[in-house]
Order: C-alpha cells, then structure tokens, then sequence
C-alpha cells in the first residue's frame, strides 16, 4: 500500500513545487531518487578522481615488480653460478697470457726478421727484401707489416708460406701477388706481426 501511495505521490508531483530552501519538506521518493543521484556521482567522481589513479600506480608497480623478478632470477643464477664462473675466468686469462706471449715485444722483431730470412733460406728461395712498414695501432694491439719480395718454384714458395704459418709467433699473411713462369717465380707477399698494446703504447 506504500508503494501505491509513494508512486500515485510520484505521479501528482510537480517539479515547481521543490522549495530548494525546505528540502525536508520533499516527498521521501523524491529524496531517496536525490540521494541515489548524489551517491552514484560521489562513487563515480571517486572513482575518476582517485581510484583511476591508484589502478594506473598498480599497474606501473606491477610492471616493475616483474622487472625486478627478472633481475632477481638472473643475479641469483650467477651467484649460484659464481664458481663456475671464476674458473671460466681463470681459464680465460690463461688463454689470453698464452696469445700474449706469442706476440713479439719490439726487441723481439730482429729476431722474427732473422726467422723468416731462414725460413726463406732453407726452402729455396732468394729473398730480395723485406721491409718493415709503419706500425698500425688497433685497440688492443699493435700491428706491424713487414713487405717481402722473394723468388723460386712454385714448391719451395709453398714450403716458405707454410713455415711462416709454423713459427712459434704469431703472423698472418696478406696480399700474395706471384708473377713469372713456372721454373722461376717471384712472390710478393704481407706478413703481419703483433704486438699486445699496453696502457703505455701508442
């Protein structure tokens, strides 16, 4: 019977007749439909205002939690993994002390000149020159090409190359450039030395 009373009271009201000076004088429908109004938009400019600002932190925390798991995981694997790694170290500065010995200091160099004269000697071949070039600094060694002209068979230049490949130092070959027939042959070539560049040279 109330609710007829309420909505037969909703139905005769007249809009005009709200006096906004004597609110309590509203009609109880009118109220409740004004207080749900005012909730629902406290509720949504709440959440707007607040609540839209604490998801957008969440979401960012949560992105960084996710970061940090990750760094978590990979530092706990490399402490679990620190002896392994300090052995694989060892190893590699063992390995890189070996290349370093094999490269020649600067009094080193005579000697290298006088192994490859013999090596040229003891194959065969005439040696018409070698000439040092200027050195080439790189980041982490010196670089030191040394220009060779010599002649002879086709097998003793072979023989030759090969026993520059063998000495106990460190040097690569470049630029072959061979001319002449077959019975005399004069070879043009590049052998390039090393040296490791310490926080000195330059």
């Amino acid at each position: 019977m109330a609710f007829e009373d309420t909505m037969r009271s909703l139905r005769e009201f007249d809009i005009n007749d709200l006096d906004f000076e004597n609110v309590g004088s509203w009609p109880f429908a009118i109220k409740f439909i004004v207080w749900a109004v005012v909730l629902v938009a406290v509720l949504a400019g709440g959440y707007y205002y607040h609540i839209e600002d604490l998801q957008k932190q969440l979401v960012k925390v949560e992105k960084q939690e996710q970061k940090l798991k990750k760094d978590f995981e990979k530092k706990a694997f490399q402490a679990a993994n620190l002896d392994a790694y300090r052995k694989q170290l060892a190893e590699m500065e063992e390995t890189f002390g070996a290349l370093v010995s094999q490269l020649p200091s600067n009094t080193e160099v005579p000697g290298l000149l006088e192994d490859i004269t013999n090596k040229g000697l003891l194959n065969g071949l005439a040696i018409s020159s070698i000439d040092l070039k200027a050195e080439r600094a790189r980041e982490f060694y010196v670089e030191l090409p040394i220009a060779i002209q010599a002649s002879g068979s086709f097998h003793d230049l072979g023989a030759f190359v090969s026993g520059l490949a063998a000495l106990p130092r460190i040097v690569t070959l470049h630029d072959f450039a061979i001319s002449g027939n077959a019975n005399n042959l004069k070879m043009s070539i590049t052998a390039k030395t090393y040296r490791y560049r310490d926080g000195g040279s330059k």
